[in-house]
């Protein structure tokens, strides 16, 4: 009963450190933001400077799988290749030791030192759920919450490790306990795979070595049992991060599984050899068999770590080439549109990364449909059948990204959680419909066009030249909504407006003088209709590129927010002298040699 008793306290001071590690690992996720992905792919472009990313990253959001697993998912959005990974890889080894350097504050002796009783787990634990609390009930700013789950997460991990070391302390006492662990110090290559198959059980290397550190408070566990085990976890989390890399993922990110198994795994066989050798000829003295507390455990991790991707550094690229060789590329494999590439799952991992990559692609995306636009409305200068197919082959391109989007964004919302995430999700989720739209136009006037052709007749010339004035201001409002979306910048997103509302004014003055030379008997009524219909489809596109300003200006401005077209009649209405001062030059640019056209 007692074994039973045990086992239930220490399971369950586990279940609390894995809780506080993923409460922990989020914050400090959420608070990194996409500054994540710009040092991954910033600061990878020679192996030492990717094994120390590597490194930082991890220590930060605590998870060697997480890393990985974004580095994975970043190769299949294109920003990294397999080297870059690889060095990346090996820093998340060394990065996850950090976990086990903060545990070992349990080896703090205060000798009644104030300040030293602070930092001792019994002490800092409680202060630090207090603290995170506060900051998530209290204090409603969203950076005060991912601190207050830092801080949360910190506390919680170190009561469940507390409750572990407070489980194992009979075992001290028990001489079957004893007798397992000398049974394990005769033979080591048992510690390697008891390590490892514990570790893919708990998913967790930091867990375990966390046990570890917890099981040391016991006082007989000795140097020659605790290295092997420490290999074996170490082996342990790769094969972890292997099967999920091998999900869903292009060539490059499987072999990134397979890079990090083979890294493992030669630096475990090397480092038990040199160890081995080490022992056999009485080298360390003492050390193997003297008693060991977690610090010495988690400075062997990080020694054992360090010094491996050290030493294997310099075979980065002989990794990749071995990689390569295992899963070989396939000449028949469909090719991924890159917009659609970077909508990777495993990304999900970090929403605000993931996000980051959608509105890359609505981007990509935007400036298609732009481009698309301007070649349409070259169909009425002159038709061409091969323009013609050109814009077909980029609306279908459109429309996949879109409907991929949609789905990814979709799953995406339940790992959402940061208000500024939730905006940035609810103006992509809408923005892409606009350009998918915008992208629709450009077929109509390709439609409209080919009617012409079709038809054998063509616009007059003051009906041409109307339209070419018409077409640049379309073509500089979709200009100034793509450059507002890559730039992210909201002073550029209330030029639209402006110019939104002069193109109004436009089409309105075209539609007059339209019926005008309809009445006159100038124009043809079918040739009309198409010219009415181009009208209508450039005033919708401009509609759009207002619509996606109002969606970005939205993110920060609860007016705009609650209800847009209250605030555009507001603006409409009363707009603020830089708003008065655009629309006027705006109307210089395009209405008054409009108007002047004879």
């Amino acid at each position: 009963m007692e074994i039973i008793l045990t086992a239930i306290k220490l399971l369950g001071g586990l279940a609390m450190f894995l809780y506080g590690m993923e409460i922990m690992g989020d914050g400090l996720k959420q608070g990194s933001g996409a500054t994540l992905k710009n040092v991954l792919g910033k600061l990878t472009h020679n192996t030492l400077l990717g094994l120390i990313t590597g490194t930082l990253v991890t220590a930060v959001i605590q998870s060697s799988t997480a890393t990985i697993v974004l580095t994975v998912g970043l190769i299949g959005a294109g920003i990294l290749n397999l080297k870059q990974a690889v060095s990346i890889v090996m820093g998340a080894n060394i990065g996850t030791t950090v976990t086990a350097q903060i545990i070992r504050l349990m080896d703090i002796d205060s000798s009644g030192n104030s300040i030293l009783t602070f930092f001792k787990p019994d002490t800092l634990a409680p202060a630090a759920l207090i603290i995170g609390i506060i900051l998530i009930m209290f204090i409603k700013k969203e950076g005060c919450k991912n601190v207050g789950m830092i801080a949360l997460g910190f506390g919680i991990l170190f009561t469940g490790l507390m409750g572990m070391t407070d489980a194992v302390e009979p075992l001290a006492e028990s001489q079957a306990f004893v007798d397992i662990l000398s049974y394990f110090t005769d033979v080591p290559v048992l510690g390697i795979f008891t390590g490892l198959v514990l570790t893919v059980i708990v998913q967790s290397s930091s867990a375990m070595v966390g046990i570890l550190q917890a099981l040391s408070s016991t006082g007989v566990m000795t140097f020659e049992l605790v290295y092997p085990i420490v290999m074996g976890i170490n082996l342990g989390t790769c094969v972890t991060t292997a099967m999920v890399c091998s999900i869903g993922s292009n060539k490059d990110a499987k072999r990134t599984g397979i890079v990090h198994i083979v890294f493992n795994t030669l630096g475990t066989v090397l480092f038990m050899i040199v160890m081995t050798i080490i022992r056999s000829t009485g080298g360390f003295g003492s050390l193997w068999t003297s008693v060991v507390d977690s610090g010495t455990i988690a400075n062997f991790q990080t020694l054992f770590n360090l010094i491996t991707a050290v030493v294997l550094l310099p075979f980065a690229g002989l990794l990749v080439k071995l990689a390569c060789n295992i899963i070989k590329d396939d000449e028949k494999e469909e090719e991924i549109l890159p917009e659609i590439a970077v909508l990777d799952k495993k990304l999900m991992i970090s929403p605000t990364v993931a996000l980051s990559e959608v509105a890359a692609g609505a981007i990509e995306m935007a400036s298609l449909a732009r481009k698309n636009v301007a070649r349409a409305l070259l169909q009425f200068e002159e038709y061409s059948e091969e323009r013609s197919a050109k814009i077909q082959a980029a609306e279908t391109r459109i429309d996949q990204f879109t409907d991929a989007a949609d789905n990814y964004l979709i799953e995406l919302a339940m790992n959402v959680e940061q208000l500024s995430d939730k905006r940035q999700h609810n103006m992509l989720m809408q923005c892409i419909r606009d350009v998918e739209r915008i992208g629709d136009y450009a077929t109509n006037f390709d439609e409209q066009a080919e009617t012409l052709h079709h038809s054998k007749t063509h616009f007059s010339s003051a009906a041409r030249h109307e339209l070419e004035i018409l077409g640049n201001a379309v073509l500089e409002i979709l200009r100034l909504t793509v450059e507002a979306l890559e730039n992210d910048s909201d002073s550029t997103a209330r030029r639209i407006e402006p110019l939104e509302e002069v193109i109004d004014d436009m089409v309105l003055h075209l539609k007059d003088r339209h019926t005008e030379r309809l009445c006159e008997g100038t124009c043809s009524i079918d040739t009309g209709l198409v010219f009415m219909d181009a009208l209508t489809t450039m005033e919708r596109a401009a509609d759009q590129c207002s619509s996606i300003a109002m969606l970005m200006l939205g993110r920060h401005n609860e007016e705009i927010l609650k209800n847009h077209h209250l605030y555009l009649e507001e603006l409409h209405a009363n707009g603020d002298s830089s708003y008065r001062a655009e629309m006027e030059n705006r109307r210089e640019q395009y209405l008054v040699p409009l108007k002047n056209i004879k």
